[in-house]
């Protein structure tokens, strides 16, 4: 089953200094309906204005990945961590037993960002903070894991049982991806059109499939977008 939900259905939140977008309940939205996807539960695209950001706040039980698309990201930490994140750069956070961390944009040009929610698998886990540059050049035309805590290389880990992944897709080319019993996956486009099981998709529109044995992934002109690979049902912690 593929569930198509056009980008003007997403919640929008205007704060002058911030844009947001929120594809599930987050901040001031809530919907008893869209809390979560699996053990998905944010999806979140900010632009923020430059010299703006988020104040240090706390964070607890979750494993949080961001993706930098356009402008430079200085994260802070209380556990000793702080640098600047731009263009291609990807960071992830283990929350576990609770962290503090800021985010501004300290550039000259608005920051464009991915903010995604995962559950982990584990309670009480150590807080923990990596980061990772991945080139364009390497998901045109394939799905590059950027995030995972599925046994890839070369990426960076996180506590679950999931996969990030990001692609361009160019005019021509296909890409297939096999579902394994009791799992979903969440798309989302950052730009051009994709047709996903022959069902098209434009910029901000998202997927979220299930049961669905394969996906077939082919665009007309270009797509631009990232497919979570998620558990089905959240298990229940384990401490």
């Amino acid at each position: 089953m593929i569930r198509i939900i056009p980008a003007e259905e997403r919640y929008y939140s205007d704060k002058g200094w911030v844009k947001s977008f929120f594809l599930f309940s987050y901040s001031d939205y809530y919907n008893p309906e869209n809390l979560r996807f699996g053990e998905l539960s944010a999806f979140n695209e900010f632009i923020i204005e430059p010299d703006k950001g988020f104040s240090f706040h706390p964070h607890a039980e979750m494993e949080i990945t961001t993706i930098v698309l356009e402008g430079e990201l200085t994260h802070q930490d209380n556990i000793g961590n702080r640098g600047t994140l731009r263009n291609e750069d990807v960071q992830c956070i283990t929350t576990g037993t609770g962290i503090e961390h800021s985010e501004f944009n300290r550039g000259k040009k608005s920051l464009r960002l991915y903010q995604i929610w995962i559950s982990p698998y584990r309670s009480h886990l150590e807080p923990a903070y990596s980061k990772k540059r991945f080139e364009a050049s390497n998901w045109k035309n394939r799905l590059l894991p950027l995030a995972s805590g599925q046994g890839f290389e070369d990426v960076l880990k996180i506590n679950a049982d999931a996969t990030i992944y990001r692609t361009c897709l160019e005019k021509e080319h296909i890409l297939h991806f096999d579902l394994k019993e009791g799992r979903l996956v969440f798309i989302y486009i950052s730009a051009g059109e994709l047709s996903v099981n022959g069902q098209k998709l434009g910029q901000g529109d998202q997927a979220r499939l299930n049961q669905e044995e394969s996906l077939h992934l082919d665009t007309t002109s270009s797509a631009e977008f990232v497919l979570i690979d998620i558990p089905a049902s959240r298990e229940k912690f384990v401490k």
